[in-house]
């Protein structure tokens, strides 16, 4: 009974270290798997900032299916333009947005304040920063509109290293007002095989009567300079519409497969070796690459959630009630809505918030600012 008791004995002892070593192993194996993910999780911030994107976090990520993310940049001298298109969006929507404000070190303090300090303390966002040096040897100094070369201007081509999990962004620019509903751009079904859809230039006849009248180019021709060989292998019809890349609904994973990232970088590269756009053409150096990478590979936004070419001339103007039953209002062009002169200011006013700093004021006539 004794030798049968030990024998017992022995074996719940062997039980007892089996059981211990079984839990180290496990131990073990956490402990390798959190360091393999700790390390993948800074590789890919590495290459994140290496391609200029770092995030501030005022606020957590949004990534639940309901969520309509929104892309805009907010550069320090214009930060109450990015407020007032913001301000359009929750103030026309019962949806869940989500803001991902992109901007430089210079402006990430003044973003967050202005959103603290105002009405916006209450919506959903985070502040990425952008580093300029990732546009080294991929854009050439033009003083023909200056504006047109700010890094913000060119976000839009790295959209997935922001370091975002949605499966569809919306990306808008500053000078935009949103008077639809903006889970109804967020819901536009894309085409098989597009990674993007924005809206054409050649939509609705009140555009065309606008465009006519300021004598913009809508095509191809516009953008691109024909008499270079590397335009003219494209094989592109010099007549075919542009479209406007201010405002549209991007496909992450499709974007990621077709690499149109590095394609768009491509294309910088190729412009600052051989010149073949520049800002002196139609909308500057941040269309051309996006028009040649997305030749008849993108989906038709309706038109009516791309009213642009407010911001072309003082004088042209569309009629009140076609503007009343637009979605979305671009001023893309020189005549911004917070400056004078501009047309339908009214419109994008009813939305601005006065800066908590007092960095940021409209100029008005006869206010002697």
């Amino acid at each position: 009974m004794f030798f049968q008791v030990n024998v017992d004995s022995q074996f719940f002892f062997h039980v007892s270290v089996n059981q211990v070593l079984i839990m180290l192993l496990v131990l073990l194996a956490c402990l390798l798997l959190h360091s393999s993910l700790k390390s993948s999780t800074q590789l890919k911030k590495a290459y994140r900032q290496s391609h200029g994107l770092t995030a501030d976090l005022p606020a957590e990520e949004a990534e639940t299916d309901d969520v309509v993310p929104v892309i805009i940049c907010a550069s320090e001298e214009r930060t109450g333009a990015t407020m007032a298109t913001i301000n359009s969006i929750i103030s026309n929507t019962d949806s869940n947005v989500f803001f991902y404000i992109v901007t430089l070190r210079d402006a990430v303090k003044i973003a967050r304040t202005y959103i603290e300090k105002t009405k916006l303390k209450g919506i959903q966002y985070k502040i990425l920063e952008f580093n300029p040096m990732v546009l080294r040897g991929k854009v050439k100094p033009d003083s023909s509109r200056p504006d047109l070369l700010h890094p913000l201007n060119f976000v839009r081509f790295y959209l997935p290293l922001l370091g975002i999990s949605h499966r569809r962004v919306i990306y808008v620019d500053d000078d935009v007002i949103v008077q639809g509903d903006i889970k109804d751009l967020y819901n536009i079904k894309l085409k098989a095989g597009h990674a993007a859809a924005f809206a054409s230039d050649c939509d609705l006849p009140s555009t065309h009567e606008m465009v006519r009248s300021i004598g913009m180019q809508t095509t191809y021709m516009g953008f691109l300079d024909y008499r270079k060989q590397e335009v003219k292998d494209l094989a592109i019809n010099p007549n075919h519409c542009s479209f406007n890349p201010g405002v549209f609904v991007a496909e992450i994973k499709e974007w990621k497969k077709q690499k149109i990232t590095k394609q768009l970088e491509r294309w910088m590269e190729e412009n600052f070796r051989q010149n073949i756009y520049s800002s002196a053409m139609a909308g500057g150096v941040a269309t051309p690459p996006m028009l040649i990478v997305f030749h008849d590979k993108y989906t038709a936004l309706d038109p009516l959630w791309h009213v642009r070419h407010l911001g072309w001339s003082p004088d042209a103007r569309y009629a009140e009630s076609f503007l009343q039953g637009a979605h979305l209002l671009h001023w893309n062009g020189p005549f911004k809505p917070w400056n004078d002169p501009a047309v339908h200011s009214d419109l994008w006013e009813r939305w601005f918030i006065p800066d908590p700093s007092g960095r940021f004021t409209l100029t008005r006539p006869g206010s002697g600012s």
